[in-house]
């Protein structure tokens, strides 16, 4: 009997792609086959996002495009779109069942017990319902796994329907998010990157606080990075900056959404700090880890977005010398305070303006890994053979590349940073 197949199609966050993971587990677990997207499957998985009106176009592609090669195949939906819209999903051809987030960790089973023939089978609640916690991790990758620690968001910022698709914060006991992280280590991976939809929130179900975790975290044996996905700038506090610099496995890398360098915009937005709060703690930062490598989220066109505030988010991102830009125009989400909000901008201003960050961009990047040609990193390489070449990252986030040796694979050596390639890739050479 010919063994059944499955395939997974993760959109959007780390926090999907955890949670892909961890669902592949289950089914390999049941005696299926895990295979590449592209491939001829019995079951298809697609965990989507809705951040934005692309990413919910992406995934109604994605379902057709499977429908099309896979016609027998089963097609299950799951994630924030399949939360916000799952009659929508169930209605397009092929699809056999849509799981909201708070069913999320029965998809194996619910798949498992459907019935041949009939309407797609639809397990959707609204927000207010949404209180279980999917425990998941990643372990596709050898040298890194994203961990889940923290699910669903309180702040409801004027733009964004997270707080719709995942619920509110809440989270499980850190004792078991320890046990979790042992058990990533024992698989041998190195680095945990520590994920969540508002991290530092984490907390709000078991009377915990992030620091508390991180600390925990900190002593088990086998892990030697750990790196905070994202965490917003009113919630990295002077001690979790502080342990973070002092402890010899929290990498000097952050990625901390800013969205406006504007104090009027972020606060039509509904942020929970100003553009001199976000400063603050960014001197913070390079006060105590000067190498630190800053990723930064900003949302382009925001309505009321002229070009004197636009001109504050590009100064203030000049300024604080970030080191990359993940940059966002302004996509109007149904049921958002902001759709409703008054000198919306038009859309070839926004391009323009993601044009303008996009080249800041490119230039703050260069400037940062020029600043370490010639110096001392400590690398974790990674296993893909790239045409005789494999690559790796530096504590600091700089993407490091080096003639393919296999022994290199997920170990951490330290390299001397050479030169800088067209397409920022650092060449180097190991050390001792």
């Amino acid at each position: 009997m010919r063994q059944k197949r499955v395939s997974f199609h993760t959109l959007g966050c780390k926090l999907n792609f955890s949670e892909s993971s961890t669902l592949a587990r289950q089914f390999e677990r049941g005696g299926y086959l895990r295979v590449e997207p592209t491939e001829m499957t019995d079951v298809a998985v697609i965990n989507s996002c809705s951040v934005t009106e692309h990413a919910d176009k992406k995934c109604r592609n994605i379902i057709r495009k499977i429908h099309r090669r896979n016609p027998n195949a089963i097609i299950a939906v799951t994630g924030c779109y399949a939360q916000l819209k799952p009659h929508d999903i169930a209605a397009i051809e092929g699809v056999n069942i849509v799981l909201g987030n708070n069913d999320k960790g029965d998809l194996f089973r619910r798949v498992e017990e459907l019935s041949p023939g009939g309407n797609a089978e639809v397990y959707s609640c609204g927000a207010e319902q949404i209180t279980r916690f999917f425990a998941a991790y990643s372990s596709a990758d050898r040298t890194r796994s994203f961990l889940k620690v923290q699910d669903g968001c309180d702040y409801k910022c004027a733009y964004c329907t997270i707080h719709y698709a995942r619920g509110s914060s809440r989270n499980i006991p850190i004792d078991q998010i320890v046990e979790e992280a042992k058990e990533i280590a024992a698989a041998g991976q190195k680095e945990i990157v520590i994920t969540g939809v508002n991290t530092g929130d984490f907390g709000r179900t078991t009377g915990e606080k992030f620091i508390d975790l991180l600390r925990a975290l900190d002593s088990v044996d086998g892990i030697e990075r750990y790196r905070i996905s994202s965490i917003e700038p009113n919630l990295i506090t002077d001690e979790i900056i502080e342990f973070c610099a002092a402890s010899p496995k929290f990498v000097p890398h952050f990625h901390i959404p800013l969205q406006s360098g504007s104090t009027r915009i972020l606060g039509l937005m509904r942020r929970r700090y100003t553009a001199e709060k976000y400063r603050e703690r960014i001197a913070k930062i390079r006060e105590l880890m000067p190498d630190a490598f800053l990723g930064v989220d900003v949302i382009v066109g925001f309505p009321g977005e002229g070009e004197e505030e636009f001109l504050e988010t590009y100064h203030l991102l000049e300024s604080i010398e970030a080191s990359f830009l993940h940059i966002f125009p302004f996509s109007e989400r149904p049921g958002t305070p902001a759709v409703s909000m008054p000198n919306k901008v038009q859309s070839r201003i926004s391009t323009e303006r993601v044009e303008r960050l996009e080249e800041l961009s490119s230039r703050l990047y260069k400037s940062f890994a020029e600043r370490f040609l010639g110096t001392t990193r400590s690398v974790l390489f990674e296993s893909t053979n790239h045409s005789g070449m494999m690559f790796g990252y530096t504590d600091n986030y700089l993407r490091v590349c080096h003639p393919y040796d296999s022994s290199l694979i997920n170990t951490i050596v330290n390299v001397r940073l050479v030169s800088l390639d067209s397409e920022c890739n650092i060449s180097s050479e190991i050390v001792g």
